[in-house]
C-alpha cells in the first residue's frame, strides 16, 4: 500500500511504569500501525507533573513535536532545561542525555520519532529532576 492513516481514536494507549505517587505517562506506539520502515514513532501523553526517564541513545537522533501543552526537555550533561511550547520542535543528537517532563497543569501531548530506529534499549541515567 502506498499510504497509511492512523487516527487518534485508533491509538492503543499503554501506561508506562511509574511510582504509585507519581503522575503517569502513556504512549501510543505508531511504528507498526503506520508501517514505518526507517524511523520509530510514538505519541506520548504526560499527565501534569509526569516525567520520563533520563536516557541517551547511542545511535538514534530523536525529534519531538509538541502538539499540546509545554514540554520541558532536560538535555546534555549537566542537564539544561529547555522549554518547548506547543507547535515547537526539539531535536536531540545521538549520545546526548535527555529527559522529558510536564511541569504544566494541563496534559502534554508530544509526537516523538527517532532515526535510525534502534533495536536496543537506551542507556538509562540518573534523573535530572
Amino acid at each position: 500500500m502506498g499510504f497509511r492513516v492512523v487516527r487518534p481514536d485508533e491509538f492503543d494507549w499503554i501506561t508506562r511504569p511509574h511510582e504509585p505517587d507519581e503522575p503517569a505517562r502513556h504512549v501510543a506506539e505508531l511504528s507498526d500501525a503506520a508501517g514505518f520502515a526507517h524511523v520509530r514513532g510514538n505519541v506520548w501523553r504526560y499527565e501534569p507533573g509526569a516525567k520520563g526517564r533520563r536516557h541517551r541513545h547511542p545511535v538514534q537522533e530523536e525529534t519531538f513535536v509538541v502538539l499540546r501543552g509545554t514540554l520541558t526537555m532536560y538535555v546534555g550533561d549537566p542537564p539544561e532545561p529547555q522549554e518547548v511550547p506547543v507547535g515547537s520542535v526539539i531535536t536531540v543528537d545521538p549520545g546526548t542525555p535527555l529527559q522529558s517532563v510536564n511541569h504544566g497543569d494541563e496534559e502534554l501531548l508530544v509526537y516523538a520519532y527517532g532515526y535510525p530506529p534502534e533495536s536496543e534499549h537506551a542507556e538509562l541515567l540518573d534523573s535530572a529532576v
